[in-house]
């Protein structure tokens, strides 16, 4: 086939320019239907709160519960000789029972391991990522005071609050997942629910091969450098998968040390059986009482830690880490946001800053220069898949500046017709400085693994 000619290129590129429109939002085809069934609903569940006991109820098992729930509601659907098939009996009887016992329509969202993010826009759009993509789901709340009832049952779990007063909050489900909710009067339109999705079952380094989101050589040697205590920062956008890859090193941490984490909401899951978690408390309603990342940095290293991982360096904490990877605390881990492993370097330094000790530059380089081992940037790229796309170790410092050199790296050679991003892992051909710390410590890696060998994906 031959080459498309300039002529062609130009119409092609011309065409992405006219704007398509913007694609509506699905209308229902009976908005009446929607709010009666709605109302029923909401009746029916009132009615069943009106006559369970909740303090017997919360002795039963998950299972026998929602079996006690279904009973009730199809004994009070007869008894008032509601019309419904068999299909609606049964969506209805599910749809109250994820009221009383889960999150309510988001539910099923949450049953779906294909779903990484849900993101509900108030009450009357919920979007959902699978597979790097956004959808539009037909699931809806009732109101935005249906939605704020279900924000309220996700923050309270973890002792926090949303309210006008404090309208934005971090919280966790109990799978780990991440949430972030931000209310009225900064969020105009109404309630924003957005939640990170974590897998049951944390994915290993074998997934992240298997999803071509890194080469054999960079796995080897990321794995080698997590078990030789090398101080690890993980650099990337938001839902790169930053904290998905600090899990995944954190396996390779020797069972008997001792790991203290540090998070805003508690997601890491780590699977030594010797970690201590903590985490950050906001201010209460008095704006009293708060315990920020540096107060529990500083605190950990008096707990006797072999190795520290932050879950986010985002501000003064910075300076209390760094200092705490030159005082024995090797092998600690963090992440950080940031386009690549330089802008890094830039942001530690402007977080250090922000700690209020009068730290001269070069000082302030000479402590992220001696502290910092290896950074690891990951991407996620255009066609919504994530890949680890630069590997670069910290070499030291000539005069002012903080020497870098790069060990691997993901160039991308272009993007496929239906979208996919082409390209190829490769080793630059530069031998890592940390060889000689890895073999002392009785890890030995093949000779090969720095040669520039391209494995295209």
């Amino acid at each position: 086939m031959p080459p498309p000619d300039d002529e062609a290129i130009t119409r092609a590129a011309l065409s992405k320019l006219i704007p398509t429109g913007a694609v509506p939002a699905p209308v229902d085809a009976n908005p009446a239907a929607t709010r009666a069934y709605q109302q029923l609903k909401s009746q029916v569940h009132q009615q069943v709160l009106r006559r369970l006991d909740i303090e017997a109820l919360d002795r039963l098992p998950p299972d026998r519960l929602r079996e006690e729930l279904r009973l009730l509601v199809e004994q009070l659907l007869h008894e008032q000789s509601i019309a419904l098939n068999a299909s609606e009996r049964r969506a209805l009887v599910t749809e109250i029972q994820n009221e009383m016992l889960g999150l309510g329509p988001i539910e099923p969202l949450l049953q779906d391991p294909s779903v990484s993010d849900i993101l509900v826009n108030t009450f009357q759009q919920v979007y959902v990522e699978r597979m790097g993509k956004l959808e539009l789901t037909n699931i809806a709340f009732a109101d935005n005071a249906h939605l704020m009832k279900i924000i309220d049952k996700i923050v309270s779990r973890v002792g926090r609050r949303v309210d006008e007063s404090s309208p934005m909050a971090d919280a966790r489900l109990d799978d780990g997942s991440r949430v972030n909710v931000i209310i009225p009067p900064l969020a105009i339109d109404g309630p924003i629910l957005s939640i990170r999705r974590f897998s049951a079952t944390p994915l290993q380094m074998s997934n992240l091969l298997g999803f071509k989101s890194l080469s054999e050589e960079m796995a080897l040697f990321l794995a080698a450098a997590a078990e030789a205590k090398v101080n690890i920062v993980i650099s990337g956008g938001t839902g790169s998968g930053k904290t998905t890859l600090l899990n995944i090193l954190s396996g390779y941490v020797p069972t008997n040390e001792r790991i203290v984490t540090i998070e805003d909401a508690a997601e890491l899951q780590l699977q030594q059986p010797h970690v201590v978690r903590l985490e950050t408390r906001p201010a209460n309603i008095e704006g009293r009482g708060e315990i920020n990342q540096r107060a529990l940095v500083r605190n950990a290293l008096r707990m006797r830690p072999d190795r520290i991982v932050l879950g986010e360096t985002r501000g003064p904490e910075a300076l209390d880490m760094l200092q705490a990877m030159n005082t024995g605390h090797e092998g600690s881990m963090t992440t950080i946001h940031a386009n690549t492993p330089r802008d890094a370097l830039a942001r530690l330094e402007s977080m250090v800053a922000m700690a209020g000790v009068d730290l001269p530059a070069r000082a302030a380089r000479s402590q992220i220069a001696s502290a910092i081992g290896v950074i690891v940037q990951v991407n996620r790229l255009t066609d919504g898949t994530r890949r680890l796309t630069s590997v670069t170790e910290i070499a030291g410092m000539e005069g002012d500046v903080i020497t870098m050199q790069e060990l691997f790296v993901f160039k991308q050679t272009g993007v496929a017709a239906n979208g996919v991003v082409q390209g190829h892992f490769t080793a630059t051909g530069v031998r890592s400085k940390l060889w000689d710390k890895l073999v002392s410590k009785g890890i030995h890696l093949p000779e090969r693994l720095f040669e520039p060998v391209k494995h295209n994906v």
